[in-house]
């Protein structure tokens, strides 16, 4: 399908068949399922027909696209119920109790009665907050001399022209209007938020759901960041009945997220699934907090104030100390929701003072994690996990944002210098879409250093980026032995990635239609296989593969993986060890395994043109040379595979066939 650069997500077409117990029931189609990361207002999610559907099938209402493809891309619906059964018992909201659920009308209880601001804020009552909050300005002072300006006023100066392009919000507007206030940005800021609650009351009032509600309320978080903005900055343009209205709504809006079995609109029960309410590392729980947090810090209701700060933003704590090193164990594809993370400390320090970025380590970490992720022509990330935005790992605004973020709210001097290098040298020298032009107006710093290391373990999601030097003709390296334990992660523990000018080994993923296929096949690991079916690799929160790094000189390492735990069960493998050793542009892989009767190990090297066999032990494909070292009846197989092991789009695998206790490969370049 074609795609252009400055496109934030692609169109494809999936068919699914979901089959409930024995009944089998109806096939939903996910027509047109966009990609993406979490989207964005004006991106539109075909999941209408799996919506309709949720009725009929409470247990697994208002599922997402991704993880509607889950039930077509692993054989088991049963795990992902059993972790959502895990979250709704580990839920901790307010106001969950039989009490009566609030309803689409001011509600006394959860509304703060203090002095309401000129700007819609409040000054709290709260005695742990005795300094003003509200919300603050969502960027830095601004260079208004600067280019990233100009462009983020051309953009909102179209708009209120009448020219709104693609993705633009009223958060925009309210923003150009802190910046120049000129009527015209809150007329534009208004206009738009009451066109997005009469949407609302109207479907609410037909008995339905509004967009906000839409897969499993993935956009309330900038949906409502639209209607807090615009009452903080535009208070003076709100009627009295606009701001009872917009509140009864946002209030609604975020009492429902974190209230799912008991949501309702408009009186009417409009329960769902609760899908990552508790769950920190997922994507779907930023776009939770972010609405949460613009809406208690725009109306200063001390109820949602003081339920992120003592229940959610102590969660985000707490699961992000068990990330140094940086990076997302969503992998790189969705990782980039870090942006919105990052964002939102931003906010929280700018409104409270708190500095939650640095109460560990893994924001500051993941400005190398990034760098160290970035192959070495700085135009590509490593591709670990779904890329769903885009399967092809191209460098796009989402990683400049996260950047510049992460920059944002890093105090370490080194770190940020390293992001201002990256900034400065990658292929997206500025935003290229103009939904993100105002992300330009962070600052990107002018004193840039590479980093001194060239290896670099992200310990906590166990990921590994290893290189030869920082010029763009390095070799460069990553391998993945950590914890999988999200939904986007891949069955990809002990694979590796290998690049030099371009792609040597990479996962098949990449060139698949969807940038979903999460199977061992499409990666560069042993494939394990009894009695015609695949060994899978699980989801896990109480085991995980470990990897012992050693660090040499030039970008060198040796490093030891085990490997066992990543698997579901010993029927196949009862044992896999796998050893890397790096050094002088060769990539030695040793793999030491156990498997059971009636199963054959492969050893897989995904690359991205045919092959040449050049005897039964070497192959070349491009500018890779793949050599078997052991064991001596070791071969590689001649009749190399292409497109039959992916959706669509697969390239070619080499296989290496024989051993049965293990295998020695040599990766180097021609």
């Amino acid at each position: 399908m074609s795609r252009t650069p400055a496109s934030p997500r692609r169109t494809r077409r999936l068919p699914i068949a979901l089959f409930l117990g024995a009944a089998s029931l109806t096939a939903l189609t996910a027509a047109s399922a966009a990609g993406g990361l979490f989207g964005l207002r004006a991106q539109a999610f075909a999941s209408h027909a799996w919506i309709q559907a949720e009725d009929d099938f409470a247990e697994l209402r208002q599922d997402t696209r991704d993880h509607v493809l889950r039930f077509w891309t692993r054989a088991s619906a049963n795990t992902r119920l059993a972790r959502r059964a895990r979250e709704r018992a580990a839920v901790g909201t307010p106001g969950t109790s039989t009490a009566n659920p609030v309803v689409l009308t001011p509600v006394a209880p959860t509304v703060d009665s203090t002095p309401v601001l000129s700007s819609g804020g409040r000054i709290s009552s709260n005695s742990s907050r005795p300094r003003l909050v509200n919300l603050p300005m969502p960027v830095p002072a601004v260079d208004k001399a600067s280019a990233a300006y100009t462009r983020f006023k051309g953009w909102v100066d179209a708009a209120v022209a009448g020219n709104r392009g693609y993705g633009f919000s009223a958060a925009e507007a309210a923003l150009m209007y802190q910046l120049s206030p000129e009527a015209k940005y809150c007329t534009l800021a208004v206009s738009m938020v009451e066109a997005q609650v009469s949407a609302a009351e109207s479907a609410i009032a037909g008995g339905g759901r509004p967009a906000v509600a839409g897969d499993s309320y993935l956009e309330v978080g900038p949906m409502i960041a639209d209607v807090a903005a615009t009452m903080t900055a535009c208070g003076g343009s709100i009627t009295a009945s606009q701001r009872t209205r917009w509140s009864a709504y946002a209030e609604q809006a975020v009492w429902n997220i974190w209230n799912y079995n008991n949501a309702q609109w408009g009186g009417r029960s409009h329960p769902w699934s609760g899908w990552s309410v508790s769950n920190p590392g997922n994507n779907y729980y930023y776009s939770f907090v972010e609405a949460t947090m613009y809406w208690a810090l725009a109306s200063g209701n001390s109820t949602w104030f003081n339920f992120l700060r003592d229940n959610k933003l102590p969660a985000l704590q707490t699961y992000f100390a068990r990330l140094p090193g940086g990076g997302s164990s969503e992998g790189t594809g969705y990782g980039t929701s870090h942006m919105r993370l990052f964002s939102l400390y931003r906010i929280w320090r700018d409104a409270t003072g708190t500095d939650l970025a640095n109460a560990n380590s893994h924001a500051s970490d993941s400005i190398p994690y990034w760098v160290h992720a970035t192959v070495p022509t700085l135009d590509r990330f490593a591709p670990i996990g779904d890329q769903a935005r885009s399967s092809v790992p191209d460098i796009y605004d989402y990683h400049r944002r996260l950047m510049l973020e992460a920059r944002s709210v890093a105090t370490n001097p080194v770190v940020q210098n390293q992001a201002t290098w990256w900034l400065n040298n990658i292929s997206i020298a500025r935003m290229g879409s103009g939904f993100n032009y105002r992300y330009d107006l962070l600052p990107a710093g002018t004193t840039g250093a590479v980093p001194s290391e060239l290896v670099y373990h992200a310990r906590g999601t166990g990921h590994l980026f290893a290189r030869t030097g920082w010029t763009r003709d390095a070799m460069w390296l990553a391998i993945v032995a950590g914890p999988y334990n999200e939904s986007h992660a891949h069955q990809d523990q002990g694979s590796f990635t290998l690049f030099s000018g371009d792609w040597l080994a990479v996962t098949a993923n990449i060139w698949s239609h969807s940038g979903i296929n999460q199977g061992t096949d499409v990666h560069n690991l042993v494939r394990f296989v009894r009695n015609g079916t695949v060994a899978r690799q699980c989801e896990s929160t109480t085991r995980a593969s470990t990897l012992t790094v050693n660090p040499g000189s030039g970008g060198s390492f040796t490093a030891d993986a085990n490997l066992t735990p990543a698997f579901c069960n010993s029927d196949a493998v009862t044992n896999w060890q796998r050893n890397f050793t790096f050094a002088n542009r060769r990539l030695t892989v040793r793999d030491s395994f156990s498997i059971t009767s009636g199963t054959t190990a492969t050893f897989q090297v995904n690359v991205p043109v045919a092959p040449t066999l050049v005897n039964s032990r070497e192959a070349t494909a491009g500018r890779l040379r793949v050599r078997v070292l052991e064991p001596a009846n070791a071969t590689i197989n001649s009749n190399f595979s292409s497109g039959k092991y992916v959706e669509d789009g697969a390239r070619f695998r080499i296989d290496v066939q024989g051993g049965t206790t293990g295998y020695v490969v040599e990766l180097s370049e021609i």
